[in-house]
């Protein structure tokens, strides 16, 4: 079994949550609906829920909170029996999984992504929903490349393996002065993507052990030479540098991130052009992607059927499509004609590259999300902290390897 490794067990706290809720049932109360967004993203869940109290007088209550906030918030409000109506949550957490609303006729009735329609192995009902699809990818800063007049694929049925991409990034940078090649996101999601582009299945559960494979090392290994030879900038894995912040600099040739980028360059890059291009490729063609977050009703607040409709609703497709218009994100559903009013080539660009992967691009959220219903946390990431430390010279390649599938046992074992 292929594994998306990133927990470890909750353990005594799940153990002293019960069911039940004693939230209010004012029904002159609004809908609560906390979430992390930017503003377009947390923006358009507010146009959303403007354009619902038009339609149906219910009032919902946008919440927006830090990222890094997001889930000790609703873990704290799970123990203080204070959980709101809704959430768009990176993960099903086990000390909240009990109170989650049936969803399954809404993901059956809204078309969701099979790949993206999880059941909760307990009793085979769908209790969370994609928001949106993410994917990762690469963005190019066109004008270093056209000063520096070195080529780049522009589009999806073109391809480039990631040495050809290196080597022109490359004269990108001493024929336009550009500071680094490449710059990218200090992620697990990003580095298991590169590592799916070396042939890699990523961590594997073989019996009771964990393994990866030897693609996996290479991929590593040539990870760690682009860190070290001045292609990129050691202080954003190594010292947490923001690299989107290094993008927009317009001193990287390149940009390793992913499609929720493109509603923040289209409203703050405005000193050059920048493009999507296809992700370079060693030698297979592949991503990264799943739910941007999952959007999860809670029972027991007193407003049960008023939360489940407001979600239908959203989720209705003239409605979800406005939605992914605002927000500029990519729909999770099927069957819907998304109209971008900017940068519609990126958005085809990515939904080309999905198409394309492996089936092994598809798992990380949504093992992740098996995993919160089975009672466990996305609390630790091995890939990447481990990761960490070999490009900090703290441990060898091996020492990186074996310490990345001891900690996946000792999560999931």
């Amino acid at each position: 079994m292929r594994v998306a490794a990133t927990v470890v067990a909750v353990g005594a706290l799940m153990a002293s949550m019960t069911a039940c809720s004693s939230g209010s049932s004012d029904e002159s109360a609004p809908l609560k609906f906390v979430l992390s967004g930017d503003a377009t993203q947390g923006g358009g869940y507010q146009k959303m829920a403007d354009k619902y109290f038009e339609e149906t007088g219910t009032k919902v209550e946008i919440v927006d909170v830090p990222g890094d906030d997001l889930t000790t918030r609703l873990r704290n409000s799970a123990q203080a029996d204070d959980l709101p109506n809704i959430a768009a949550a990176a993960n099903v957490d086990p000390l909240w999984k009990d109170q989650l609303l049936d969803l399954t006729s809404i993901a059956k009735d809204a078309n969701v992504l099979p790949t993206l329609t999880v059941e909760d192995p307990a009793d085979n009902k769908v209790k969370a929903l994609p928001s949106s699809l993410t994917s990762v990818g690469m963005f190019i800063n066109k004008d270093l490349w056209d000063k520096a007049g070195v080529s780049y694929p522009t589009d999806a049925s073109q391809s480039w393996t990631w040495d050809e991409f290196v080597a022109k990034a490359k004269q990108v940078q001493s024929g336009a002065g550009a500071q680094y090649g490449l710059t990218m996101d200090a992620s697990a999601h990003r580095l298991r993507s590169f590592l799916y582009e070396f042939g890699s299945q990523g961590v594997v559960q073989d019996g009771d052990d964990f393994t990866l494979d030897d693609q996996a090392k290479t991929a590593l290994e040539y990870f760690k030479t682009m860190n070290d030879d001045g292609f990129m900038p050691k202080s954003v894995w190594t010292a947490g540098d923001d690299a989107s912040a290094t993008f927009k600099s317009g001193q990287v040739a390149a940009y390793y991130s992913g499609v929720w980028q493109v509603a923040d360059f289209q409203a703050n890059i405005t000193d050059f052009a920048w493009a999507s291009v296809p992700t370079p490729q060693q030698p297979v063609k592949a991503t990264n992607y799943g739910a941007a977050s999952w959007i999860v009703g809670f029972s027991g607040r007193g407003k049960d059927d008023a939360t489940t409709k407001f979600i239908s609703w959203l989720y209705q497709p003239e409605n979800y499509t406005a939605y992914c218009e605002i927000a500029g994100c990519l729909p999770s559903v099927s069957g819907l004609n998304v109209s971008y009013p900017k940068n519609a080539e990126s958005f085809a660009m990515y939904n080309a590259e999905i198409a394309a992967s492996p089936a092994v691009s598809a798992v990380q959220t949504t093992d992740q999300l098996r995993q919160g219903y089975e009672g466990k946390s996305l609390d630790v990431e091995p890939l990447k902290d481990e990761t960490i430390k070999y490009l900090s010279g703290e441990q060898s390649i091996d020492q990186t390897i074996d310490a990345i599938t001891a900690a996946t046992k000792a999560a999931l074992g």
